[in-house]
């Protein structure tokens, strides 16, 4: 076996059902002579819906939160039926995994929102990487399953925690190597982790490309490869566009430029650690393994890259302004920055005028409602909704006219390479 170790990492999209499961084992039986670490998301859709399930308890529906919860287990249930034999020990792993759950709503509500979201959302990497892992196994590919929990450290900021990188890396290089001397590969979950007290916590949302990153750069990997359902890193979402290309190779600085802005082919902390240690990201098909990909490394001679655009849904506007119509001063944004960073909210594009502040920020609720009541003790605040963020990358001025036409533009903030705009997101708007 060649001893030097590879990270794959597998998404929801990759195991949303038994044909998907199958075709991840019939592209790791290709690498069966490697030592593999894998990294595998919740299944299909199952996040969301694991949200739903959180936001039904917190509103006290625990019939709701119950009836949910069983749709979830029924899902996995099918999938389980299409891939093993009624009797195999899948069937009973994973209802003990979703007992967690039932466990958890039980209760009458006592902790916080994100607490209670990390307990309850982690158990979907939970049921996947069980499933994954026993299917692998079942078709002669010896795989270990790891709890991530074991290896990953983080601090107590629930929902979106910071890793202990030292004693992480201390872990992963204890327990890995191990494994692999009897295993082809190790599989584990995305996006989850534990603090000091054995709690498990989150990475934030579309995590699993970070865990993967944070698992290459503890065990030194030679590369690390993320497998999607595009051919690699293209021009635009071609869901939302026509004409997209790919992009056959990106340097680290310009990756972390896209995800920056919100490219949502790579969760924006998988760079960095990395580019600490110069290891190679490819970004791949699973429909088409076979295909170039996207290669991501140290690269600087890359002369001119084409247009890129990202279009970030799902955002609002804060009009912030003082209720005396004094100027908006250096201690009010200094008092302001400090809100939005308590309450975990990133700002994605600001604006600052005379007597007011305003940005653009992913909406959030329940954070975003927290941050207004804050605010409203010392500020008058205006919110609209509906909005979306367009950003050009290496944009061309002919471009923009076309994108931009018979849309409502609020306002914009050009750089260099780089234009931004918020949109009004009108229904029957479309990007193609």
């Amino acid at each position: 076996m060649d001893k030097a170790i590879q990270v794959f990492k597998f998404g929801g999209a990759s195991v949303k059902d038994a044909e998907a499961v199958k075709n991840v084992a019939g592209i790791l039986e290709n690498y069966k002579d490697k030592s593999l670490v894998v990294i595998v998301s919740a299944m299909g859709k199952t996040t969301n819906a694991l949200e739903k399930i959180v936001a039904a308890y917190f509103e006290k529906d625990i019939e709701k939160a119950l009836s949910l919860l069983e749709e979830t287990k029924i899902a996995h249930y099918q999938i389980m039926a299409n891939l093993f034999d009624q009797n195999h020990e899948i069937f009973p792993m994973v209802n003990d995994i979703f007992v967690e759950i039932e466990w958890v709503l039980e209760d009458d509500v006592q902790d916080g929102y994100d607490y209670i979201y990390d307990q309850i959302v982690s158990v979907g990497e939970l049921a996947s990487s069980r499933i994954l892992a026993s299917y692998l196994n079942e078709k002669g590919l010896s795989t270990a399953w790891l709890d991530t929990r074991d290896v990953i450290l983080t601090d107590d900021s629930f929902r979106e925690a910071r890793v202990n990188w030292e004693q992480t890396q201390n872990r992963a290089q204890k327990q890995v190597p191990a494994l692999l001397k009897n295993n082809q590969f190790v599989l584990t979950q995305g996006f989850i982790a534990s603090n000091n007290e054995n709690q498990t916590t989150t990475l934030g949302r579309e995590g699993s490309d970070f865990t993967a990153a944070i698992y290459s750069f503890c065990l030194d990997a030679t590369s690390l490869s993320i497998w999607k359902d595009v051919p690699g890193i293209l021009t635009a979402d071609p869901r939302l566009f026509d004409n997209v290309t790919l992009i056959n190779r990106l340097s680290y600085k310009e990756a972390i430029e896209m995800t920056y802005y919100g490219a949502k082919v790579i969760h924006p902390k998988t760079i960095k650690p990395l580019q600490n240690k110069n290891i190679p990201l490819f970004v791949k098909s699973f429909i088409d393994p076979e295909g170039e990909g996207t290669m991501i490394d140290a690269d600087t001679n890359i002369i001119e890259y084409p247009p890129v655009i990202v279009v970030e849904r799902n955002q609002c506007l804060l009009h912030i302004s003082t209720k005396d119509f004094s100027f908006v001063a250096e201690w009010h944004l200094s008092y302001l920055f400090k809100l939005f960073n308590e309450h975990r909210i990133k700002i994605n594009m600001m604006q600052n005028m005379a007597i007011s502040f305003s940005v653009c920020v992913t909406n959030i609720p329940d954070r975003i409602k927290t941050l207004i009541d804050t605010l409203e003790k010392d500020f008058k605040v205006v919110k609209d909704d509906n909005l979306d963020l367009i950003t050009v990358r290496n944009y061309r001025e002919e471009m923009l006219k076309d994108l931009t036409q018979g849309k409502i533009v609020l306002f914009e903030e050009r750089i260099r390479k780089t234009i931004q705009m918020v949109i009004k997101n009108v229904p029957s708007m479309k990007w193609k």
